[in-house]
């Protein structure tokens, strides 16, 4: 096993997130080599100058919390944030959408959202607390169809958060092709150990530090 700050996205995206706190957060990624900073469109163009020339991506959130933005919007969001130096791109899906049994408006958002990306790897958030484990199913399906890199458990918005089952569950739906990124609730380093353990190859957390510290 890596070491694990190679697996952490060290996030950042509380409404009230101060460029201060943005520019902390760097400091801290670079500090301990984490994957990434993961945060809100607005704060691309700091991390992008921040980060430069380090081994650190710089990953976003787009359509962020709910994911039931117009898809074009989510798509110009994509867009603007990779043009301003986003490396990763973690979309939310239409929750509303999913639970209807839309899946071809899932597969058309995701879709669209990777097109925007270009080489710009894409996470597909599926907020598994609010999904049965066969929208999950078919929702990791319809990332996998779109051309996404990653599928990822929860925003840390909603309900609740990542768990092991929904970790093992989507590394069985997509196979080892692509990426399971498991966020929310990932807090000490026992947590991490046992997402990863499940399978995933991605942790977000704002408990990066800890987690390494153990």
């Amino acid at each position: 096993m890596q070491e694990l700050n190679h697996y952490i996205d060290h996030t950042l995206l509380k409404a009230e997130a101060t460029p201060a706190q943005i520019e902390k957060l760097c400091a801290e990624a670079l500090e301990y080599h984490f994957a990434s900073v993961c945060v809100n469109t607005c704060y691309v163009p700091l991390c992008a100058r921040l980060l430069a020339a380090s081994d650190v991506a710089v990953c976003c959130v787009v359509g962020f919390p709910l994911g039931a933005m117009l898809t074009e919007g989510k798509a110009v969001e994509t867009r603007l944030a990779v043009a301003a130096g986003a490396q990763e791109v973690d979309m939310v899906i239409n929750v509303g959408m999913a639970k209807a049994g839309d899946w071809a408006y899932i597969e058309q958002d995701i879709r669209a959202v990777v097109e925007a990306a270009g080489a710009a790897h894409v996470k597909v958030i599926l907020e598994c607390c609010l999904l049965t484990d066969e929208e999950k199913e078919r929702a990791c399906a319809a990332a996998k169809a779109a051309g996404a890199a990653f599928v990822k458990t929860s925003t840390g918005f909603s309900t609740g958060g990542a768990t092991v089952a929904d970790v093992a569950l989507m590394r069985r739906a997509v196979g080892p092709e692509m990426g399971v990124k498991a966020a929310g609730g990932v807090r000490t380093r026992q947590d991490a150990l046992a997402m990863i353990e499940a399978g995933a190859d991605r942790l977000g957390a704002s408990a990066g530090i800890a987690i390494v510290k153990g």
